[in-house]
C-alpha cells in the first residue's frame, strides 16, 4: 500500500467478502454509489485476464454535504474509492486515504473533516479483519 491507502487482507471468498465491505460500510454511514468490475472491464476491452478487483464508490452523505458546503469544487475528490482484489494470500481490501487526497485542499474545517472520515473506514477496516 502506498501512502495514498490502507487496508487489510480478509479471508473468504471474494464475492462474500464485497458483499462485508458494503454491509459493514453501511455500518459506518456510507452507501455504495458506484461499482466498477475492473477485472470484467480488462477482459472485455482488452482480452486480458486478471483476478478479481473491484472498485467501490463510497460516500457518506452528510459528510460529503459538508465537503460540498466548504467547496463545490471538492466533488472533484469524491467518492471515497475502496477497492477488493483477489490475491493468493486472500481478499485485499484498500482504502483510499481520506488525509492523502484532502490534505491538497487548503481550506478550514477540510483537515477535520478527513480525519473523521479516516476514522471512520478505519473502524469498517478493523470490523473486517474481527
Amino acid at each position: 500500500m502506498g501512502s495514498y491507502s490502507f487496508g487489510v487482507t480478509v479471508h473468504g471468498e471474494f464475492d462474500d467478502v464485497v458483499e462485508r465491505v458494503r454491509a459493514t460500510l453501511a455500518e459506518e454511514g456510507f452507501g455504495v454509489l458506484s461499482d466498477i468490475d475492473v477485472a470484467a472491464t480488462m477482459k472485455k476491452k482488452l482480452d486480458k485476464d486478471m483476478p478479481a478487483y473491484r472498485i467501490l464508490g463510497a460516500c457518506n452523505p452528510p459528510l460529503a454535504s459538508r465537503a460540498l458546503d466548504t467547496d463545490p469544487a471538492i466533488g472533484a475528490l469524491l467518492p471515497c474509492n475502496v477497492v477488493v482484489r483477489q490475491e493468493t494470500e486472500g481478499v485485499i481490501v484498500d482504502f483510499m486515504d481520506p488525509h492523502a487526497v484532502l490534505g491538497i485542499v487548503d481550506l478550514p474545517g477540510i483537515d477535520e473533516l478527513g480525519t473523521e472520515v479516516r476514522n471512520r473506514l478505519e473502524r469498517v477496516r478493523d470490523a473486517l479483519s474481527a
